[in-house]
């Protein structure tokens, strides 16, 4: 059993159901294939739509304010983009790498300009988010940390995880009070560490009791027809491994890494959070959630993102610092219509899932 949310703690509430919510998801899939993915643009909307409706603290929901006109030319102008370098590639080779390389340093702003739509996009109890990350710390999170990663065989993801979750966290606000993260690499590289030491004493013991060898796996990659039977053995042995070591290790992670950034993390007027996931749940829901999705032909995805949505809903926890009715209506009076006339501006979404 998970322990419980912090005294004066207030949960959020998913109320969506599965079935009024295959009805939406069906008819999303359909729409989507025969208009060979343009109606999409609109399930993406219709999605989020639902989901944000449906999640609710201290009685006030949330809501989704894109259309799927915008989405589509997001979608259309990166796509279009996409055509054109191709094309040039294949025309002229050194000025296709000339552009790769500008890619680059376009890349950090179309992160930023991707956030800040999602942001203007997304309001609770009618006031509007927002974003004001720069290009520089998107350059610095997105490109400089992770090459840095890289360069020290990942021993440094801990920093460039918390780096990431920083850039996103500290530079949101809600109207005009900021959110702000405040946690150290310590819990970071304890999750980290801990995920680690699962993979390697679940991964020993399972080499021990199932007699797995890695050179024959290789073998049996190599050249399956030498031997069909012996090659199906060690591919089993390894996927079943990669299963019982790996899954649950992700797991471990995420759930220790949510409870630290939601339990270290305010909203400006003293408010702050609260998440109390465990990874044996986690992992119990994801697992469930993947056979009977994969036994039901995926028709009973709308279920299994149900179920998820509630779980983690239910163990998030919001700490009111005052009146939600008085923060509300502050942050009304302070967005205004310089809200509105700012969400005309930021008009497309640029197409990256951030």
């Amino acid at each position: 059993m998970s322990e419980s949310l912090p005294q004066g703690a207030k949960p959020f509430d998913f109320t969506g159901n599965a079935k009024e919510w295959f009805g939406i998801w069906i008819v999303n899939l359909l729409l989507s294939i025969v208009t060979i993915g343009i109606y999409s643009a609109w399930a993406k909307v219709r999605t989020k739509k639902y989901f944000y409706n449906h999640t609710y603290v201290e009685g006030r929901n949330f809501d989704y304010h894109a259309t799927g006109k915008q989405i589509l030319i997001g979608r259309l102008i990166v796509i279009g983009a996409v055509i054109v370098f191709q094309i040039i590639t294949a025309v002229l080779p050194i000025l296709g790498l000339l552009l790769l390389i500008g890619l680059l340093f376009i890349f950090p702003w179309l992160i930023v300009r991707s956030m800040i739509f999602n942001a203007r996009m997304s309001s609770f109890s009618n006031v509007r988010f927002g974003f004001v990350g720069t290009v520089g710390q998107a350059f610095l999170t997105f490109l400089v940390y992770p090459i840095l990663t890289a360069l020290t065989l990942y021993t440094t993801f801990p920093i460039l995880d918390r780096a990431v979750k920083r850039f996103s966290i500290n530079n949101h606000k809600l109207g005009q009070a900021r959110f702000n993260m405040e946690v150290g690499l310590g819990p970071f590289y304890k999750a980290f560490l801990v995920a680690i030491a699962w993979i390697i004493v679940v991964g020993l013991v399972g080499v021990v009791v199932t007699g797995f060898s890695f050179m024959d796996f290789a073998m049996a990659m190599e050249n399956p027809d030498a031997a069909p039977g012996e090659a199906a053995k060690a591919i089993g042995l390894f996927y079943l491994l990669f299963f019982i070591a790996f899954l649950p290790a992700v797991f471990i992670y995420q759930a220790l890494i949510r409870n630290a950034v939601y339990n270290n993390t305010t909203l400006e007027g003293g408010h702050a959070f609260a998440s109390n996931v465990t990874a044996p749940q986690l992992l119990w829901l994801a697992v469930t959630n993947m056979i009977v999705v994969v036994f039901t032909l995926f028709l009973m995805l709308p279920w299994a993102q149900v179920r998820m949505a509630r779980y983690l809903a239910a163990h998030t926890g919001f700490i009111p610092g005052g009146s939600m009715d008085d923060f509300v209506t502050q942050q009304q009076e302070a967005g205004g219509a310089f809200g509105d006339a700012y969400t005309d501006l930021e008009g497309i979404d640029v197409g990256l899932p951030i």
